[in-house]
């Protein structure tokens, strides 16, 4: 796994208090009981740790956590490399 998936599991895993073991890029939200407030929550610290801005409107498409993943690895890849800081985790 690369660097932005296990950082993401790594965030609902403390958002949600459990093993980062337990989620994979295929688990869903709803397999981990991530309701609309965890997943605005998860979305902010996501957004600090790679330092970008989630559409409001992308949350509602984010089903799983490899969703997250592929969304953060795109919305990365969609700034100008030296706008992008190096999280410091």
């Amino acid at each position: 796994m690369n660097h932005v998936a296990n950082r993401g599991i790594d965030i609902i895993a403390k958002s949600k208090g459990i093993s980062p073991d337990t989620n994979t890029l295929a688990s869903t939200f709803e397999e981990l009981n991530i309701d609309s407030l965890d997943k605005i929550n998860i979305s902010f610290e996501v957004e600090e740790a790679f330092n970008i801005d989630i559409p409001d409107e992308a949350l509602g498409t984010i089903r799983t956590v490899g969703d997250m993943v592929d969304g953060v690895t795109k919305l990365r890849y969609a700034k100008p490399s030296s706008a992008i800081a190096t999280p410091s985790n």
